[in-house]
């Protein structure tokens, strides 16, 4: 039996970071309860309710989906690192055997949640350097798209066959600094400040991005809309150019001028000084949703300026 009774919560899975937190605080401010799964309980406390889990075995945390609204699943290590065999490893592990485990967890209850909201991301369809990819573009090659592909595959076999699947494959999210942290664009902001907020590389790559409070509102209408099914691409109509962004980024911080890195710099200097990535900076995808378009879903924040605006303000 499926669980109907939109009174019940809406639980998150993997919630305890920023996008968990920021969507667990919207939803309160809805009037919906809230459970978070995840190891450590997110910091400051806020309007929901915590359960442990590891995101890999079944254990009492599964009794939070007993009668649950909807599931929503964010788990997955960060791919804000240096990508050595380990975090490699790590990375696509912490995103298959979370959703594996969520598969079985769903089946041991008497009344699952009717919907299951599963992260993936944009980065599958690898780095075309100019083509505008939708839902039914290709997907790429190299390790990010793989990692999106067995992520999909593994909500594709956990999904209940009387469940309503919904997936967001998700771009860049903008959003404000809190008690989880702000995301990736706490730390540009930073190297804004520092006057390091310039073109990276070529500056052609794109930046496909999409403001937390759409981000939010996707994630309601995913749980709420009983049309809704499939893949999503979640992100802002109009992404723009890396050298476009960090412009953009600039004025909302009130900073005229932002120095440049070549590639060979951010090559050295991301993983040494940074600890990350370089390809995270040198390389980037333009992502647009047909599905979102023809279903009449309506950005608030459609351009890059007024939604960074918003958040800097």
């Amino acid at each position: 039996m499926i669980a109907i009774d939109g009174r019940g919560p809406v639980v998150i899975a993997g919630g305890s970071g920023f996008l968990g937190v920021s969507l667990a605080t919207y939803l309160a401010g809805l009037g919906r309860r809230v459970v978070i799964l995840s190891r450590r309980r997110p910091k400051p406390d806020g309007p929901w309710r915590h359960a442990a889990w590891d995101g890999r075995t079944l254990g009492e945390w599964r009794r939070e989906l007993e009668g649950a609204a909807g599931l929503v699943n964010l788990a997955g290590r960060t791919v804000d690192c240096v990508k050595t065999p380990d975090n490699r490893d790590e990375i696509l592990r912490s995103r298959v055997e979370s959703t594996r485990v969520l598969g079985e967890a769903v089946r041991s209850v008497d009344a699952p949640p009717a919907v299951w909201v599963q992260m993936s991301t944009a980065h599958i369809y690898g780095d075309p350097p100019r083509v505008v990819c939708d839902e039914d573009s290709p997907f790429g090659c190299g390790f990010a798209p793989t990692v999106g592909r067995a992520w999909e595959e593994a909500f594709a076999a956990a999904l209940l066959p009387s469940q309503r699947g919904v997936v967001l494959r998700t771009s860049f999210v903008v959003g404000r600094e809190r008690g989880a942290g702000g995301g990736a664009l706490s730390r540009l902001r930073t190297l804004v400040r520092l006057g390091l907020g310039g073109v990276v590389g070529s500056g052609t790559q794109g930046m496909s991005w999409i403001h937390e409070a759409d981000m939010n509102r996707l994630f309601e209408r995913a749980l709420d809309d009983p049309a809704m099914h499939g893949a999503y691409i979640a992100s802002a109509p109009r992404p723009v150019p890396q050298r476009d962004f960090m412009r953009a980024l600039r004025r909302a911080a009130g900073m005229p001028v932002g120095l440049p890195a070549p590639a060979w710099l951010v090559r050295l200097g991301a993983p040494l000084v940074m600890r990350t990535d370089p390809e995270l900076a040198l390389y980037g995808r333009y992502v647009v949703s047909s599905r979102l378009a023809a279903e009449g879903f309506a950005f608030r924040f459609p351009e890059i300026d007024g939604a960074l605006r918003d958040l800097l303000a």
